[in-house]
């Protein structure tokens, strides 16, 4: 389905909320229109992508954010809800328009991840991992298999899991020890994956595990359908935050997989997982920008209007200098993160090492961002009918996931130390 880009809900909605005391008001004022200010995340884009943006704002203002706290706290995987995005065109933003997907650039998705992730940071990360999965499937698929999967994924009639990481191997993903062992027409899966969003509720599992020998040469990729005889999934994990997707192992006892279902040749595997892992670190990099966009509306506003020692605490230099660095830090990250998005789309000999660092600062820095918010609505701050708590609870886990940052800053230091 092609983006809707002509769609138009009314005014772009802003970020930032009078301190209330009831959710709900908070999160239906985060998104009023504000005045373009320096860290407007429209700057720079082109006509088309202002739109989509607005579009992507729109929805985050209206179908997200009134239902975003509700979904945390009772743990609410919103399918109607993402299902409604995806007739937006947000089902498969960068997969091919001949399978439904909208064709869209890396910059462009990345540009919709941070509008979206202002109305609900964790149904947008797992909406990032689920366009992943689709973009794995178009990309490494044979026609056969594109044509079967990507229509329904990019409407989410279906939804996706990414299945890489293991019990026993997370940031040494090329160690994994599932193994797919040639049966006739089949593979023969044994094994488990561990932290996986979205398992159990989903119908897709794009799964990296061993046909050969030791090492990432020996990994190939397989397309696992729910219902596959010896599929079965472990318990809902109890999270910190990220509770509007569900987190189970994935297990394999004797699964019989197809042939037919497997992405590429043997030994691709690793290859695959990475590639999809390169854009998928833009993905939750961009989710973290608008987390960090948010919770600078949220601690501008608050400083506005609290006041202690007869003043409001926005007649503070030391307050006024938190904020301008926040601001700074953010605008610095949008631009490591778009810069990052356009060496993946070009395909650029430095873009492995530029999604590394734009993962790794844009993380880092919007979780500071968001914490330093929480810390300067005080005790507010720690009350779950603030929505500031909550965007910090749901970015933590960005600093770990698609690669932690102590991996990225080993892709980044390989490079810069390899010989040329």
């Amino acid at each position: 389905m092609a983006l809707a880009v002509t769609r138009t809900f009314g005014l772009l909605p802003r970020l930032g909320s009078c301190v209330c005391r009831t959710r709900r008001l908070i999160l239906n004022r985060i998104h009023r229109r504000s005045v373009v200010s320096c860290i407007d995340p429209s700057l720079g884009l082109t006509d088309e992508q202002k739109e989509f943006q607005k579009v992507a704002f729109d929805f985050a203002a209206n179908e997200m954010a009134p239902h975003m706290a509700e979904w945390d706290e009772k743990e609410i995987f919103p399918v109607d809800t993402m299902r409604s995005a995806a007739q937006l065109g947000f089902g498969g933003i960068y997969v091919r328009p001949d399978v439904g997907g909208s064709g869209l650039t890396r910059l462009d998705t990345s540009v919709i991840f941070e509008a979206l992730s202002t109305g609900c940071v964790s149904t947008t990360a797992y909406m990032s991992i689920h366009n992943m999965c689709a973009w794995m499937i178009d990309t490494f698929g044979n026609d056969e298999q594109r044509h079967k999967y990507c229509p329904a994924l990019c409407t989410m009639e279906k939804f996706a899991s990414y299945c890489l990481t293991e019990p026993g191997s997370g940031s040494d993903a090329a160690s994994l020890l599932t193994t797919a062992k040639l049966e006739g027409d089949h593979y023969i899966l044994n094994g488990s994956k561990a932290f996986i969003s979205g398992g159990g509720d989903t119908d897709v599992y794009v799964v990296m595990c061993r046909t050969g020998g030791k090492g990432a040469k020996g990994i190939s990729c397989l397309v696992v359908e729910k219902g596959a005889p010896g599929l079965s999934f472990g318990k809902k994990e109890k999270k910190v935050g990220w509770n509007s997707q569900p987190t189970r192992a994935v297990i394999f006892e004797d699964c019989a997989v197809p042939v037919a279902s497997r992405l590429g040749e043997e030994g691709q595997g690793f290859n695959i997982a990475m590639k999809g892992l390169n854009g998928g670190r833009i993905n939750i990099a961009s989710c973290s920008l608008g987390a960090a966009h948010a919770c600078v509306f949220l601690a501008r506003d608050h400083l506005r209007v609290r006041k202690q020692f007869g003043e409001p605490l926005s007649n503070s230099q030391f307050l006024q200098f938190r904020l301008a660095e926040m601001a700074t830090k953010l605008v610095a990250s949008r631009l490591m993160v778009r810069q990052a998005a356009a060496a993946l789309q070009e395909d650029r000999d430095d873009a492995v090492s530029l999604c590394s660092m734009a993962k790794l600062f844009a993380t880092d820095e919007c979780f500071r961002i968001c914490n330093q918010a929480l810390q300067m609505h005080g005790g507010y701050g720690y009350l779950k009918d603030y929505a500031v708590q909550q965007f910090v609870r749901d970015i933590r886990v960005h600093q770990i996931l698609e690669g932690t940052n102590e991996v990225m800053r080993m892709i980044v230091s390989r490079n810069l130390l390899m010989d040329q």
